[in-house]
């Protein structure tokens, strides 16, 4: 009898042990797009707990040059992956996701303190009528128009809830922003045809809060709101990761 019942629990495990890689392959992978002033390592903190949930994910690298160069970069990250893909983006990485979101693999989006504009929309133009963001009012172009946020607005105005030691690194690896990106237009909306999800930063001095709230009604999304600066990924990689995993999920279904 205690064979018979060894035997069945070995069995049992050996299932268990099947069934876990095979529902991981089911799920969807994740692509996750940067913003400005960052490179792909700052999801570095949400990518081990998404793979900690058998999810395969990929950060994409942007030259942000020009948003057709970035929506490149993230076509062929989508292009690379098996199945659907939840598509993450954070701040200008929304702009880039709203047109890299209409590839056929993409199956959900996910704006982390981002611009959502509508076909026909620059990034530059969505916050007007908004007050101008601390943050944004520091930024400081090159004589070849790249900006950058110098170290001392970065830890006040773009992760002021990060270590400082934390936030001196950040400045170090920002990726600059070329100011003519911030006009070039998406010439489609990926979340009019794509379930979206968003989450506020209710503290962000780069992008207004009462904006990424407009942007999250406008595109019917899914809302979370974070007590966070603008890179929650960085001070909450938990609860982003959480949201990530929630669109991942309902994909899977």
């Amino acid at each position: 009898m205690k064979r018979f019942a060894l035997l069945t629990t070995l069995a049992a495990s050996i299932v268990a042990l099947m069934a876990g890689p095979a529902a991981a392959a089911d799920l969807p992978s994740v692509v996750l797009v940067h913003g400005a002033y960052a490179d792909g390592s700052d999801w570095a903190k949400v990518i081990p707990l998404l793979q900690a949930k058998g999810i395969h994910v990929t950060a994409v690298q942007n030259g942000l040059e020009s948003l057709a160069g970035d929506v490149q970069a993230t076509q062929r990250a989508i292009g690379n992956q098996k199945g659907q893909v939840v598509l993450v983006g954070h701040s200008w990485g929304g702009t880039v996701i709203t047109e890299a979101g209409n590839d056929d693999k993409v199956a959900a989006l996910v704006y982390v303190a981002a611009y959502a504009p509508d076909a026909g929309q620059g990034t530059r133009e969505l916050s007007a009528g908004y007050p101008a963001s601390p943050g944004i009012q520091k930024l400081v172009a090159d004589a070849n128009g790249w900006l950058t946020l110098p170290p001392a607005a970065l830890a006040e105005d773009f992760a002021q809830d990060v270590p400082a030691s934390q936030a001196v690194v950040m400045a170090a690896t920002q990726g600059p922003l070329q100011v003519k990106a911030l006009s070039d237009k998406v010439t489609v909306a990926a979340w009019k045809t794509r379930p979206s999800y968003y989450i506020v930063s209710a503290n962000d001095r780069i992008i207004h809060p009462d904006l990424e709230r407009a942007m999250a009604r406008k595109i019917g999304a899914k809302v979370t709101t974070l007590p966070t600066s603008h890179v929650p990924q960085q001070s909450r990689p938990a609860d982003v990761a959480a949201v990530i995993i929630d669109a991942v999920n309902a994909v899977a279904k």
